[in-house]
Order: structure tokens, then C-alpha cells, then sequence
């Protein structure tokens, strides 16, 4: 029997198949990992006294981490800047009004076709030439930028995800007495919130590695921290390296966050529909056919 609409599943001589081929791009990967190591070896790019300035602590506390902070900061700002706007947008575009259709479909669009780096240097720009920010107006025009462009992402999952909820969901609504817009808020949109929740999660990694794009205009982020301090010390490459292990593992974290999310969820819906097959499972403690075995009962006038 199929597993799923599109492939059956693998029998044995496919996942001999599967694993052999699986083995053979490990063993790929390998030998270009081992050549890297091998060529910057032959560079002097491996010796102890390119990699111990990583191993002090005075480098982290005094280059990484402010360098870190400064990246998460932003990724924050720019993170809850981005769910605000794409809240607001998101609801613009599904409302029956035509002006706010309309005005907030044309930002939505904008916002979405145009570059991140550009935003970030129009932001910079348009900041210290126009505005007087508190702090550092480097970081204010990423914050920005990652809002705009990432608030028109987070825009059109709130669209889609209102789309693709049942439409029994608007229609019950409006049977109990509420409005379009109050469905909306009140049922559509928080359904829409947990069913895009992991594509949500996705989308703060892609902030959170946008940031990095700040060294264009000297923000001071980790990637910024890392290339000054490695400069005079002809340490780039490991600096990068280092640097980049960094966002492998927050990113990595975020990416198991989303996976994790995605499983509770689905193993959510799937008890919400067991629980609506049959009402008696879901009292605690109740076997999965209470309501079978009471009609039995009542039929057989011996119980």
C-alpha cells in the first residue's frame, strides 16, 4: 500500500539502493573536506598560531561576543518588527475594503522585489542624513531593512494560511453572529498563526543570517568584529571559519526548532481529529471504543 500520494515506499533493493548511494556522498564530502584541510595545510593556514588567538578569552569578550550581541539584537528587533508588519499587512491584504487591499498589496509586492543589501544602504543613507536615531543608525537601517523585506514574507504566509484553512471555518463563524472581520481575528488568524508556525520559525533564520549583510556599511556585528580583529593579525580565513561555526549553530538550533514545532503540531491535529471520530477517546482514561462497546451493551439485554 502507498505511504504517500506521490511515491510508494522504498522495498529492499531500493533502500540498498538509498544507502549506497547515501554512503558514497559521505564518502564524497569527505574527500572535499579532506582536500580543503589538505590545501590550506599546504598554505600554512592550519599551524596553532593561526587558531590560538580563538582560544583566548580576551578575543571573545572583547570582539565575538559584543560582535554576537550586536547581530542577535538586531535579529530581534527585526524579528518582532517583522510579525507586526506582516500581521497588519497580512490582514490588509485579505480585507474586503479595496483601498486597504489594494495600498497594502502594492507595499507587500514592493517591499518583497527589492534587494535586502539595497534597503540596508537606502536605510543608512536616509537615517544619518535625515534622521537623529538614538544609538547606532548602522544597525537602526538593518533593522529596517529586515523588517520591510522579511515583514512582506511573514505577510504573505498570513495570507496563504487564512487561504488554505477550511472554508467551514469563516462560514461557522459568521453562522454564530461575527463579522468577516471578526472571524478573522477571532478564528481565521490564529489558526493561520499555528499552521505557519514552522515556515515562521524558517523565516527568523533567514533574518538572523540577513544581519551579517550590516558589514556593508560598518555595523557592528560578529562578522564585522571578526574581520577587524583578524586583519592585522593575517588571520581572515579563520576568523571567517570561526565566525561562521557560530551562525552554523544558532541556525542549526532554529532549524531543529522549527522541526520540533512541526511534529507537536502534527501530532496535535492528529489527536483533534481522533478526539472528533470518536468523542469517548477523549476522556482520560476512556478506551478508544468506549462509545462501541456501550451501543453493544444497550443491545444486549444479558449486559
Amino acid at each position: 500500500m502507498s505511504a504517500s500520494i506521490l511515491f510508494d515506499t522504498p522495498g529492499p533493493k531500493a533502500r540498498r539502493r538509498i544507502l549506497a548511494v547515501n554512503i558514497i556522498g559521505a564518502l564524497i564530502a569527505l574527500g572535499i573536506v579532506a582536500w580543503i584541510i589538505l590545501g590550506l595545510a599546504a598554505k600554512d593556514q592550519m599551524q596553532a598560531s593561526q587558531w590560538d588567538d580563538f582560544i583566548d578569552s580576551s578575543t571573545w569578550k572583547n570582539y565575538l561576543f559584543p560582535g554576537l550581541w550586536n547581530t542577535v539584537k538586531a535579529a530581534i528587533f527585526g524579528i518582532v518588527g517583522s510579525v507586526i508588519f506582516g500581521l497588519i499587512f497580512g490582514v490588509g491584504r485579505l480585507a474586503q475594503n479595496k483601498l486597504i487591499n489594494g495600498v497594502s498589496t502594492v507595499i507587500v509586492e514592493f517591499f518583497r522585489a527589492v534587494p535586502v543589501l539595497l534597503m540596508i544602504v537606502f536605510f543608512n543613507v536616509f537615517f544619518s542624513r535625515s534622521l537623529q536615531l538614538p544609538g547606532d543608525t548602522a544597525m537602526w537601517a538593518v533593522v529596517a531593512a529586515l523588517i520591510f523585506y522579511n515583514g512582506s514574507v511573514v505577510a504573505e504566509l498570513v495570507r496563504s494560511g487564512v487561504h488554505n484553512l477550511p472554508k467551514g471555518q469563516r462560514e461557522a463563524g459568521i453562522a454564530i453572529g461575527l463579522t468577516r472581520g471578526k472571524s478573522l481575528r477571532y478564528i481565521e488568524i490564529p489558526q493561520a498563526l499555528v499552521a505557519m508556525l514552522p515556515a515562521l520559525i524558517g523565516q527568523f533564520v533567514v533574518i538572523l543570517k540577513d544581519s551579517a549583510l550590516g558589514y556593508i556599511i560598518s555595523f557592528n556585528e560578529l562578522l564585522f568584529f571578526a574581520r577587524t580583529y583578524s586583519s592585522p593579525n593575517g588571520n581572515v580565513l579563520q576568523a571567517l571559519i570561526v565566525a561562521a561555526a557560530i551562525f552554523i549553530i544558532i541556525n542549526f538550533t532554529l532549524s531543529k526548532l522549527a522541526v520540533i514545532v512541526s511534529r507537536r503540531l502534527s501530532s496535535r491535529v492528529k489527536k483533534d481529529k481522533t478526539a472528533a471520530a470518536n468523542p469517548a477517546a477523549a476522556v482520560v482514561g476512556a478506551p478508544a471504543d468506549l462509545g462501541t462497546q456501550a451501543g453493544q451493551d444497550r443491545e444486549d439485554p444479558k449486559a
